[in-house]
């Protein structure tokens, strides 16, 4: 019984329903009715199945297939069904053919995994890929009539892997290993070149300023040609580059028409490109423009699109990272240029130095030896302190000229056959000294080698010498052993000590040239960082390295290795070593200067007879003034230098022994340097300052690190002065005085509640009270470098002051009524008798009004102090409720009067400034004094573009002498004030 020909296709789905519509008594199969059983099961197998298949019947091969498989015929279905394969897939049967012929005739099946085929499915000529099984098909006799064809595409597999390999590849292309951009994109093009089906051209361009240029192209000459070298950033072009430039993808059709392209797999011609922004770390900032080539046989669907950014951002992201090393070689290589630029400086300098310093040290030294004409035991002191320091600057010296030429590739050995043990124990002995001194052991253990060494003899001086020079600075107890061994391969020295230890963390750093442990304890504070950068280099130049073994509270041992392939090299010459043992002696004699005892420097500077060379003889004799520093010959001239004025000195060695000495006996004044081992100069100010017992103690920094950093800091912490070294004595002198002026005139003027007339005479009495109870304490926030005082007329500048005594009416320096024209010349009398008129031809002055604030201060002649004055005016006048525009119009007017103090006066009698402030009957007066000349005489009130900005915010007198200058600003108060 015939089934109906409905049922055959029930089960097929859509293709089902179009099989069961279909005339087939029009195709080469005739009627359905008419099939063989063996074509029915077939039929009914390829429908059921959810799998692509495609069955070939006949020899026509006349197909009949499943929904899946309509699916990957696209548009030639449902025409193909029941037509001849040979023309469904025409454009593929060249590769189709043969698997199809070859399962027909040999009846065995086949298997062919992506199988790459030309597909007209969607309107253009497709390259696609299919995994494809042919296997026969037989009739009811077992006669091979067809083939059944199982297949799945694979094309999206087979291209995304490929497209993955790109991106790999180019990931490659921009790994850092070239050395500039132009080389990275060159790389990068190279690796997009070797994947021209899915980028048939492409070209890089970069942003340079507002040009577009192209860095490198994939396409060869017909590229090169029909795209631009260059290209303004703003100006259009077909390609789309601008609007690419400026963050905007752009797609370009109608490529053929600019570019003749085969490409793909059957060289159909180009007709999309793409021109992608390139990204950078700044968004909106593109670094480029990436023009794509589209492939004419893949569609520009989704995920080529996305292929497209991520190639874009792969590409970028080379550029960036050739743009950035280029950037780093650059700066490494200016770095390197600056290295030897300095290197070279540092040479030529340290040669320069060596001249000046052989005039200096060979004349000192004649002096010194000098039995027919000696020095007076005062000046060889002097003398022997210049020689000493100029000897260690010498040291210095060398040590930069030997690491210039260590930096430079320039150093060399000058190798000789030397006794190895002989020279090591000598070189130590010289150390004996000072080791014991410091009551340490020194320890030597250099036996004689078993074979003969040739080394640099004066490298292995510098090498031996800054080991133990090293081991002295950081042992406090215990000792410092010396050994010197060998065994078959090399000969060791070994410098150990039992001193402070080094932290872990801080010994891969140690051989590192200005490299410093930080907040270590030393026996001082005084090196350049590049001792044991030197030993390490000086032991690489004779063959062998240095290494380091330490524990924190266990000591260090250093280890210089030469080996005997080193040691045992043919000697240069058997000269002698001129200078031998030079080093060593100055090492030694930095050393005792590390050691000698604070207490005994002290006690070797008493009180002495003042000195008018630097300033006038005043009342502060006997002060107490604590010096701290850490340089012995520093100490000394210090205590030498402050004890000719009459002051009383004590000298300590660090900020510590500085505490200890001020709980113990608090001074007048503390002198300390920065820059010393423990406790350095600003923490010894901060404790101090953070003391109730010492907040008002003053202090003077005194410091070899210049600039307005470190002053500023200094002055921050709460320091009344900074004095940067090097220093002259007068200015040192003055500094000091003015601070220990300051302190006294505040004591006083709180122990006697704050009497300006008071004040005065305690400024007279300095010297009658300075034994009974010292200088006592500053206010707090006193300015810094300034001393306040109630007159700017005292220290015997002859102005007047006044006097209760004589009912608030003027009085000369000697305390005598004033009658007529103040007695001292060139002095302007409206500024020292607060009340009187100005100078008028002898008219007497007027009676003193009472004063609501009558003060005053002296600062140093330096740049800083307008901003002193600033503060300590201000303060005064915002405590008597001031008007602050008005407390504004006097500073600026004030600061512009001590700038021209401080640049204008010339070979000044004292380096300071003396600022007085009275507010008094509605009126505010601030008087500026100098003590020099004036370089540029002007008319009176006229003295450069600054006086048209004083007169602008007060009313301003001035007096001009040969003794100095002063300005007088004045300005009526608001009734509310």
């Amino acid at each position: 019984m015939t089934r109906p020909t409905g049922d055959l296709f029930a089960e097929g789905g859509g293709t089902g329903r179009l099989m069961a519509r279909l005339d087939w008594a029009a195709t080469p199969l005739g009627p359905v009715d008419g099939w063989p059983q063996s074509l029915r099961a077939a039929v009914r197998m390829v429908l059921s199945s959810r799998y692509p298949m495609l069955l070939l019947w006949g020899d026509r091969f006349t197909q009949l297939y499943n929904d899946a498989y309509s699916a990957l015929i696209g548009d030639k279905h449902p025409d193909a069904l029941g037509g001849d394969v040979r023309v469904t897939l025409a454009e593929g049967w060249d590769v189709l053919g043969p698997l199809i012929d070859e399962a027909m005739a040999t009846g065995v099946a086949s298997w062919v995994p992506a199988l790459r085929l030309l597909l007209d499915r969607a309107g253009y000529r497709e390259e696609a890929y299919f995994s494809v099984s042919h296997a026969p098909a037989r009739d009811d006799e077992g006669r091979t009539v067809g083939v059944l064809t199982v297949c799945s595409e694979v094309t999206e597999q087979v291209v995304g892997e490929r497209r993955l390999r790109l991106l790999r590849d180019l990931s490659v292309g921009g790994d850092g290993r070239t050395v500039d951009v132009q080389s990275t994109c060159a790389r990068l093009a190279e690796a997009i070149g070797g994947h021209p089906l899915d980028v048939p051209f492409a070209a890089i361009y970069l942003c340079e300023g507002a040009l577009l240029r192209r860095a490198a192209h994939v396409g060869g000459e017909p590229v090169a040609a029909a795209l631009p070298a260059t290209l303004p950033a703003g100006e259009e072009h077909e390609w789309g580059l601008t609007a690419a430039a400026g963050g905007t993808t752009t797609d370009v059709a109608g490529v053929e028409r600019r570019l003749a392209l085969p490409a793909g797999p059957w060289g159909d011609p180009v007709g999309t490109a793409r021109a992608l922004p390139l990204p950078s770390a700044e968004a909106g900032q593109p670094l480029g423009v990436l023009l794509l080539g589209v492939s004419p046989s893949r569609g520009l669907d989704e995920a080529y699109r996305s292929f497209h950014a991520l190639l874009a951002q792969q590409v970028a992201v080379a550029v960036r990272n050739a743009q950035a090393y280029e950037e780093e070689r650059r700066r490494a290589e200016a770095l390197a240029e600056l290295d030897r630029v300095k290197t070279g400086f540092f040479t030529n300098v340290s040669h320069e130095f060596r001249t000046p310093l052989t005039l200096m040290l060979g004349p000192l030294a004649d002096a010194l030896n000098d039995n027919e004409h000696p020095l007076p035991a005062t000046q060889r002191e002097r003398v022997d302190t210049a020689w000493r320091n100029a000897t260690r600057l010498l040291t210095l010296v060398n040590s930069l000229l030997t690491f210039s030429s260590l930096e430079a590739g320039q150093a060399h050995s000058q190798a000789r056959e030397v006794d190895l043990a002989g020279l090591t124990t000598e070189l130590a002995s010289v150390f004996r000294a000072a080791v014991e001194r410091a009551g340490l052991r020194l320890e030597v253990d250099c036996p004689p080698l078993p074979r003969a060494v040739s080394v640099d003899p004066v490298n292995w001086e510098r090498i031996v010498t800054n080991l133990l020079s090293n081991a002295l600075k950081y042992t406090f107890v215990g000792r410092i052993r010396v050994g010197l061994t060998a065994d078959d391969d090399e000969v060791r020295l070994t410098v150990a000590d039992t001193g402070i230890g080094i932290a872990e963390d801080d010994l891969p750093r140690l051989f590192e040239r200005f490299h410093r442990v930080q907040g270590t304890r030393s026996r001082s504070h005084e090196g350049t960082g590049i001792g044991l950068a030197l030993v390490r280099e000086l032991a690489r130049l004779e063959g062998g390295d240095v290494r380091v073994e330490s524990r924190i509270g266990t000591g260090t041992t250093f280890t210089v290795a030469l080996p005997w392939s080193a040691a045992g090299r043919t000697p240069a010459s058997a000269a002698g070593v001129a200078g031998a043992g030079d080093a060593a002696r100055a090492a030694v004699q930095e050393a005792v200067g590390w050691l000698a005892d604070p207490a005994q420097a002290g006690a070797s500077a008493p009180a002495g007879p003042p000195v008018p060379a630097y300033g006038a003889e005043d009342a502060l004799r006997h002060a107490r003034i604590l010096v701290a520093d850490d340089n012995a010959d520093m100490r000394a001239y210090l205590a030498r230098l402050l004890g000719e004025q009459g002051w009383r000195v004590e000298t300590v060695g660090d900020g510590r022994q500085a505490l200890e000495a001020i709980r113990r006996d608090q001074p007048d004044l503390v002198l300390t340097d920065v820059m010393m081992p423990g406790i350095d100069g600003f923490e010894l100010v901060r404790r101090l300052r953070g003391q109730a017992g010492t907040r008002t103690l003053p202090v003077v920094v005194l410091s070899a690190r210049a600039g307005g950093d470190a002053s500023v800091e200094g002055l921050d912490l709460g320091a009344d002065d900074y004095v940067v070294k090097p220093f002259a004595a007068a200015e040192l002198i003055a500094r000091v005085r003015s601070a220990l002026h300051g302190a006294r005139t505040r004591r006083h003027h709180r122990d006697d509640g704050g009497d300006p007339g008071d004040t005065a005479r305690g400024v007279d009495g300095l010297g009658t009270t300075a034994d009974a109870g010292g200088l006592g304490e500053a206010p707090t926030g006193s300015a810094a470098g300034a001393r306040p005082a109630t007159s700017a007329g005292s220290e015997g500048d002859g102005a007047p002051v006044r006097s209760p005594a004589s009912g608030g009416g003027p009085v000369d320096a000697g305390g005598g009524p004033v009658s007529g024209p103040p007695a001292a010349p060139g002095v302007d009398p409206s500024v020292g008798g607060d009340g009187e008129y100005a100078h008028n031809g002898g008219r007497r002055p007027a009676p003193e009004q009472p004063a609501a604030l009558d003060t005053g201060w002296t600062y140093p002649s330096q740049p800083t102090s307008a901003a002193a004055m600033r503060r300590d005016v201000r303060a005064s006048l915002e405590n008597l409720d001031v008007d602050p525009d008005i407390v504004a119009d006097l500073l600026l007017a004030a600061s512009e009067a001590v700038n021209n103090a401080v640049e204008h006066a010339q070979r000044p009698t004292r380096p300071e400034v003396r600022v007085r402030l009275r507010v008094a009957d509605g009126t505010v007066r601030i008087s500026v004094r100098d003590f020099g000349t004036w370089r540029d005489r002007r008319p009176a009130m006229d003295r450069g573009r600054g006086a048209t900005l004083m007169n602008a915010y007060g009313d301003v007198r001035l007096v001009s002498t040969a003794e100095g200058t002063t300005v007088t600003i004045e300005r009526r108060l608001s009734p509310t004030a």
